[in-house]
């Protein structure tokens, strides 16, 4: 009973992802809501969420990067993205450590110039 109760418990949180409200502040941070082909970081950004070529290429997401231009596609790249680099924020829906890490790379949630970043998207996410 004790091992079916914890295996429906690791099935749940292996589909858990952040609130929505994660995509939302997010987007308000990197450009303050704005969509379309928004240039950012000295012309190496695009698109609403602000994503880099390395970025795009690393989330594995099929598609040229230019439609990181989209919305809905900026967020598939992100997800894709924060899946690989941290699946075990992306299960416990840790806003924090996950927009460190879409902010400073891989290794962002480590970085102390991403601390900032970090707690501003989650005000906004609350």
């Amino acid at each position: 009973m004790k091992l079916a109760a914890l295996l429906l418990a690791l099935c749940a949180t292996a589909h858990a992802a952040p609130p929505p409200s994660f995509f939302r502040a997010l987007h308000i941070v990197e450009t303050s809501g704005r969509t379309g082909p928004i240039l950012g970081d000295g012309g190496k950004a695009l698109g609403p969420l602000q994503i880099h070529r390395g970025y795009h290429a690393d989330s594995r997401v099929a598609g040229d990067y230019s439609r990181v231009a989209d919305l809905d596609y900026s967020k598939r790249v992100v997800t894709a993205y924060l899946q690989r680099y941290a699946p075990q924020a992306w299960a416990a829906g840790d806003v924090v450590t996950l927009a460190r890490v879409h902010n400073g790379g891989p290794r962002g949630a480590t970085k102390p110039a991403t601390v900032a970043y970090g707690d501003k998207v989650a005000r906004l996410a609350k």
